[in-house]
Order: structure tokens, then sequence, then C-alpha cells
């Protein structure tokens, strides 16, 4: 199509065509007088003809009532040059078409407008928005027209070689936008006049070399035709509500469907400025060309940047010492904390097992039972120390003390406390098959079939017993193998196939599965423990009392695991709580805020434990702390993804109300004044330590949050705000004077604050999550004057940017943006990035702009991503100046 200067629109009048003949193109039918509409397009110096079509009820005129119009004669010349119609047809054409001339002269007005200034493709907004429109992107279709050709073939294998249009968008690699690939059909089909809802291969093949020519303008072309379902030419508001509506969906963002009529508007009012109802291609491009590209920031070198990318490339080593040497170095670099704790705890369990075994190789029992009680007795003596420390990683408040009052947290990691934990239940189930085998399988057949050296157990056992159920039956036997059964089930259900249900089973077993399972069979731990003492006190081949040990090793520990739990059940009933506010979010999250308890100090990070009676009076959750610790309340945000979250969910939403008066959240009840919403009673634990609250070491902190997996990195990011205020608050007061001209040093702060920039990327599903905390990162964002926070939302629901069916999000996001200061897809003010992030070049952002510096790396969120950005972390550390020391969260 042409520019401003040029018109194209529907003109309707009669058409007289002589008796007998008819036009080959037009195919009139024969009558004495014929009304067509005429398409035409007017340039400046001539007029083609676009379409035309016979109209059903258009009024005539007679001919000697019609006076010869200058432009129209000037049209029927034009026409005369562009068209075959031959000049007799042209001339009727000229005076039938005099009922138009109000639109012709119109047209005059448009012929006169210089032509609009092509727009700058030279400028770095507009590269960078050359490479986008795509509709065949990376991940659909990169194998080409051979991986295309074969999903036809597949497809229409048993329907005579025809694709239909509902499975288009399956055969070119779209198969998760079927709505936007029908749209992009029709287009493709309209454009080359092909009828019906089916297309063979070789108009498959058209169809592929249109949408994946790499020119900008074609791609271009394509989109406008895909809006222009009318073919005119031109772009209504209409059409452009239509293809907001289509981009929506695709790219799953209700709330912008819902306001597609107003976001239409606002694109119309940018683009059609004169207000003619509608827009044409070189509009589209500019707004597409126009587009902000990703911001340039000052004082980045892009000579470092590449060399910085050169020296990150992984390249092998043909030495193998070298490259054994290297690589030891950085596993030792990363993970000494771990290795010198597995190191001391292999070292003192291989000590005990070979202690006992040569203690046993020494008595009378190796005569009858040989190698196997030695065995039996060595791996019991590791049963007695790891039966003691598996409880030591699970005593919260020690833990949370020694992290907060000592420095032992330089040597001991104590973010691995879970992992420990896990890693010393393995070293039981081990513990307990050497033991449980060597005796069932060894020691007591021997002992059945010993002969006369059985004399030598008869102080133990008495007179030789004749069958097997003797041992299976005595107190020994019956404790041991209660506690085979009970710890079997409690290491199962503990196991994250059936913890967060991932395996597929019969609806009967799956009730028997959740975190409700594992909750209620890891308590069996008091029977088990009790079972031990009895099972260690009734031994076989031990009288002396002194040498019965197990109670030895378990005293310690349990009694501080008791004095733990006891002290949770003391707290939780003496600090009790209100719950002020109450609010259920899209994506099944429900906020609680609550008063904060006299005395309840925390850090930005922690978490505490939440239960809810009216749900369960025993079980005892975990959820980080969303609040700051300068806030007047405490809050959590609970993601139902359980039996538990989902009734306290359930019963919390049955006291709230739909939000009136512009509040967030889909249900919502507040405790205000003349209103106290009957809320169910809840109990809080805590707070407990987290890697996440050793932030405040770091100069620098990336803060990376996965869907729910933001709650903590929300706590530090107001914490953050809250301390440099504080701090600009101290640095105003040291300028006073005091009478003696002496100037005050500042106040020695308890915690030392030395964060000086913080990341934040926040990563999710769903357009409705950003709800969750919208209001935190407005006032995030208008309260950091100082630019310390950099906050970074994505949507990966939406499609990488440059491709086809996200293009139009991103025009109105820039819009609305530039406009009103809100994000469409986040509602907030902080502008949303398209798909996932590319965590390696955050990464080297962060090392371009930060050299020689340490970077503290805090991760929530679920453990598919753990291994990325601890590997990136430790690539850019090994390899790079600056410093990143990787932390997840573990609950």
């Amino acid at each position: 199509m042409s520019s401003t200067e040029d018109y194209s629109g529907p003109l309707s009048g009669p058409l007289n065509k002589r008796p007998g003949k008819r036009s080959p193109r037009f195919n009139l039918p024969e009558k004495e007088e014929q009304y067509v509409e005429l398409t035409l397009d007017v340039r400046e110096n001539s007029v083609t003809v676009h379409s035309v079509r016979g109209t059903a009820d258009a009024v005539g005129c007679s001919n000697d009532k019609l006076e010869e119009d200058p432009e129209l004669l000037l049209l029927a010349k034009g026409l005369e040059k562009k068209s075959s119609f031959g000049s007799s047809m042209v001339r009727n054409a000229s005076v039938k078409l005099r009922q138009m001339g109000n639109e012709l002269k119109r047209l005059a007005s448009f012929s006169k407008k210089p032509p609009p200034d092509r727009f700058d493709r030279t400028k770095s907004a507009a590269a960078h928005a050359l490479k986008g429109l795509k509709f065949i992107s990376k991940t659909d279709g990169s194998a080409g027209w051979a991986a295309v050709e074969v999903r036809f073939d597949e497809i229409t294998a048993s329907n005579g070689g025809a694709l239909p249009r509902s499975r288009f968008g399956e055969c070119i690699g779209m198969k998760d936008s079927k709505e936007f690939a029908g749209q992009l059909f029709d287009a493709l089909a309209r454009k080359r006049n092909i009828q019906g809802d089916s297309i063979c291969k070789a108009e498959l093949k058209e169809f592929w070399d249109q949408i994946s020519n790499q020119s900008f303008d074609a791609r271009l072309q394509t989109f406008f035709d895909m809006v222009d379902k009318d073919a005119d030419g031109r772009i209504t508001e209409e059409e452009v509500k239509e293809i907001i509506s289509l981009s929506a969906s695709a790219n799953k963002l209700a709330n912008i469907q819902k306001q597609a009529e107003e976001y239409a508007a606002l694109i119309m009012e940018e683009l059609d400025p004169d207000n003619l109802g509608y827009i044409k291609i070189h509009n589209l491009e500019m707004l597409l060309l126009q587009a902000p590209a990703q911001p340039v920031r000052a004082g980045e070198s892009q000579n470092l940047s590449t060399m910085l990318s050169q020296k990150l490339k992984p390249t092998y080593d043909q030495n193998p010492v070298r490259r054994c040497y290297r690589c030891t170095k950085y596993f030792l670099s990363d993970n000494w904390q771990r290795l010198w704790v597995m190191a001391l705890w292999t070292v003192v369990m291989c000590g005990l097992f070979a202690y006992k075994y040569i203690q046993y190789r020494r008595r009378a029992a190796f005569v009858v039972m040989g190698h196997c009680v030695c065995m039996a007795k060595g791996a019991a003596e590791t049963l007695k120390l790891n039966m003691a420390l598996i409880l030591l990683p699970v005593c919260r408040n020690t833990i949370t003390w020694l992290r907060n009052k000592t420095k032992l947290g330089v040597a001991v990691p104590f973010d691995d406390n879970l992992n420990f934990h896990k890693v010393i239940a393995a070293a039981i189930a081990m513990g307990v098959g050497i033991h449980a085998i060597t005796h069932l399988a060894c020691d007591f057949p021997r002992l059945l079939h010993a002969g006369g050296d059985y004399e030598l157990m008869e102080p133990y056992f008495g007179k030789q017993p004749k069958s097997y159920w003797f041992f299976v039956k005595s107190v020994e036997g019956v404790t041991g193998i209660i506690m085979i059964v009970l710890m079997t089930i409690a290491f199962t259900l503990a196991m994250t196939w059936f913890r967060r249900e991932k395996l597929k089973l019969p609806k009967l077993l799956k009730k028997l599965t959740g975190f409700n399972a594992f909750w209620y069979s890891h308590h069996l731990f008091v029977v088990v423990y009790s079972l031990l003492i009895v099972h260690g006190i009734f031994l076989y081949l031990t009288k002396e009392w002194y040498k019965k040990t197990t109670w030895m090793y378990l005293a310690i520990p349990v009694s501080l695991y008791a004095w733990e739990r006891l002290t949770r059940v003391l707290r939780s009933s003496i600090k009790a709580v209100s719950i002020s506010k109450v609010a259920v979010y899209p994506g099944n999250v429900l906020a609680l805020h609550m008063s904060k308890p006299h005395g309840f100090r925390y850090k930005s990070g922690q978490y505490m434990f939440v239960n809810c009676a009216a749900v369960s009076p025993f079980e005892w959750h975990p959820f980080s702390i969303t609040s700051a610790p300068g806030d007047n309340y405490l809050s959590v945000h609970i993601r139902t993804l359980g039996d538990w979250t989902l009734q306290l969910r359930t019963v919390f939403s049955e006291v709230c109300q739909q939000p009136d008066n512009g509040k967030s959240g889909l249900l919502r009840a507040d405790c205000v004044q003349g209103q106290n919403p009957d809320f169910p009673r809840v109990l809080i634990d805590g707070p407990y330590g987290a890697p996440a609250q050793d932030y405040k070491k770091y100069e620098v902190v990336l803060l990376v949050g996965l869907g729910i997996g933001a709650t903590p990195m929300i706590s530090i990011l107001k914490d953050i705000v809250n301390n440099i205020r504080a701090m600009e608050e101290e640095e105003e007061n040291v300028g006073l004077e005091n009478g003696n001209g002496w100037v005050s040093p500042p106040p020695k702060r308890k915690d030392s604050f030395k964060t000086r920039r913080a990341y934040f990327y926040w990563v999710t599903r769903e357009q409705g999550s950003f709800d969750w905390f919208k209001g935190i990162m407005n006032d995030v964002a208008e309260q950091d004057h100082n630019h310390v926070i950099e906050l970074h939302n994505y949507c990966t629901s939406v499609y990488e940017e440059g491709d086809a069916r996200s293009a139009l999000i991103a025009m109105l996001q820039s819009l609305n943006h530039a406009k009103c200061g809100v994000d469409i897809v986040s509602g907030t003010r902080v502008k949303s990035h398209f798909a996932k992030p590319n965590w390696r070049t955050v990464y080297k952002r962060i090392t371009l702009d930060h050299p020689s510096s340490r970077v503290g790396v805090f991760y929530c969120g679920p453990p598919a991503l753990t291994k990325e950005l601890r590997q990136l972390a430790s690539d850019f550390t090994h390899k790079t100046n600056t410093k990143f020391d990787f932390h997840k969260e573990n609950f």
C-alpha cells in the first residue's frame, strides 16, 4: 500500500455495460443498469482499481441528469491508464460514479499532503526492532521445512493430503497457539484467494516460505494482513481490538484481554492523530521501529564485554593432569565447608565401625558366628551415632542461635542442614540393612547349627534354640522388626516422588502420599526412639549396663530436640497473634497479615511456622516472612499446593468478600473500625534462620525468586529501602555540630549493613501472580530515590521478545508505560520482560558493573533452576575477578 497521500476505499455507483459482453475480470450480470462497488487506490498521479464487486441495493440516477465532474474525468483518465476495461467502460464509470463526488473531493485533499518521511532504520532502537516480529521462533520450526513436511505427511496420512486449518499450528510448530495460527492461516489464504479450510502441500510450502522470510518488510506485511481482515489496506479500531484479544489469549494475559477495547483506543490515539478511523502499514512500522530497545548502560565497555565473553567460553585442556588439577581446585574452593564436615563424619563412622569390628573379632561370639557378628555390631555402632546426629540438623532454634550469635557460619554450612539430615538418613538406611541382614541371614542360622561350639554362647542365649522363631519373638527381635517397618514407612514417604506427589498412583494410594503423609509418618520417630532404647537395653551379647551405650549416644540430642519442641509449644501459645487482613489472589495465593507479638524480632529472609487449628491442630508448616523487620505487622503469602494449604485457603475464604474501593485480591477481609471478621485462630512459631538473612554481608546482591519463591526477597527489598533511608538520616545527623563545635560520630548500627546495590529478578508463569506484591513493588520503586534496587519482572507465559505473537503486547507495553508509567503485564511501575531471563547475561552484566566485588546470590524456588545458577556462580567466580556466593533457600 502507499503512504498517507494515498487513498484506498470502496466507491459504489452504477456501471453500464453493453449487452452481450462480459468482462472476464468482473463477470457483471447483464442488466440495463448495474451497480458495483469499486475499491480504488488513489495516489499522487494515478488511480488503480483495487477490487470490484456487485452491490445488492444501490440507488442509481439517470444519465441525462448527470454532469461531467472535472475530478471524475481525471479519475477516469487514471483508470484508463491502469485498467483493462477499455475507454468506453471508463467513461461510463466516470459518469455513474457521480454520486461519490463528495468522497472523491476528500481524496483530492489527500493527494495534496506531502509523503511521510520514512523512518530511519539505522537507529539503534530500529535495528533492535528489525530482528523481531518473527512467526517462526528458535523453538518453533528451527528444523525448517523438512520437519514441517514430515509433520504434514503424518497429519494428512488419513485425509488425502489436505491439511485442515485446525491443525495448521501443529504442523508449523505453533501447537500451543492454535487460535493465533488459525488467524495466520486465514491471512495467508486470503492473500492467495484460497477458499475452504484446508490446503495442500504446495500451498503449505508457499505459506511456509512467507512466514519464514527473514525480511522485516515481509514479516510486517504478513502481520498487517492478519490484522486487516477485510483486506482493504486499513486497520480499524475494531480490528485492532480483535488482534489485541488474540495476542493476549495466545500469551495467557487475561487482564489485557479484558481491557482490549481500552488498549485499542490507546493505539488509535497514538497512530491516528487525525481521527481518520484507521491506520495503515507505515503507521504500524513506525510504532514497531520506535519501540525502545534495551537500554544501553553508561560506562559499559564493549571491548571488556567481548573479552569477558571469550574468556567464559568453555575450553578443553589437552593436558589431563592440569585439567584434573583445575577441576579439583575449583571443587575444593566451592565445597570446602561441606567437605570438612563430611570428612569428619565419615572418619568418625569408620572409626566406630572398625572399633566394634575388632572388639568382636576377639570375642567368643566370633568363633560361632564369624565375621557376620563383627559386621552387625560395627553397623550397630554407626547407627547409634547417626540416630543421635540426625536430630541436630532439625533443631532449628539452636541453628538459628548459632547462625545469629556466633561466627561458626564461616566454617559450618548451616544452609545445608536439611541436606546433611538426608545424608545421615541414607547412612541409617545402609546401617539398618547391614545390621538386620547379617543378624537374620547369618548370625541366627549359625547359632541354630553351631554344634559343639554353641557352649560358648550358652551364657548369652541359654540352651541352644531349636527354632528360628526363638530369635524373632524375643524383645530384641520384635523391637528390631517394628523399628525397621516404621523407618521404612517414614523413609519412603519422605522421598520427593511421594512427598511432592510426582508419581501417578491409583486414587486410593494417592491419598497415602503428599506432605501430610510425610509429616505424620515422620512423627513416628517418637515410637522408633523409644523402641531403640529398649532394643539397646535387651542386648544378646552385652550384659553390663555401662557397656549398653545406646542411651548415652541419644541422651543429649534427644534432650535438645525435646527442649526445642517444648519451646515451640510454649512460645506459640504465649505469643498470640490476631489476623488484621486476609486477601486471596490469582494463582491460589493466600496473604495473611497479622499482629506482631511483643518481642518478636526477626531478620529479612527468615521464616516462621504457621498452625491453624481449624485445619489441623497438630500440623505446622514453614513460610517465609514477607514483611520487613521495620513493619508493625507480620505477613506471609501462602500458595495452595497441598491438602493443608488448600483447606487453609478455604477456611479463610469463607470470611472474605469481594474487594471494593479498588483494593487488591479476588477475595478480601480487613479488620477496620466497626468490622471484625471472625477469622480462624492462627499460631506462629519462629523466627528461624535462613540463607537469605545474610544478604547484609554483601555490597552487591542478586535476588532470584521463581513464583511464590519471591516471598523472602520481597522482605529483603523492603528492608534494603528502610536501611538506606535510615543511613541517609544518620548521615544528615552527623553534620550537626554541638555547642563545642564537635561533630558527633554516627551511632553504631547493631547490624552491619553493607548492601549498596541489589538486583531482583522475579520469574512467574501467570500474569495474575504480579498482584501478590503489586503494592510493595510500587512502594519500592517510589522510595528508592538513589536507584539502589534494580527490579526485573519476567512473565514466562508471554512469548519471547521478537515473536510475532507478543509483538502487539510489546507495542502496548511501550505506549502505556510511556503515557501512564504503568506496565500492562504486571500492573506496576516496573516494566516486565517476556519469556525467561538469560541468566548468563545477567551474571555477565553484574560482573561488568561490579569488578573485584563479592556478590551474594540468593535463590528461592523450585530446584530446577538451582543447578544452572550455582554453576554460573562458580564459572564467573573462577574466571573473573568478581566472586559470586550462591545460596539456596531450604525449609
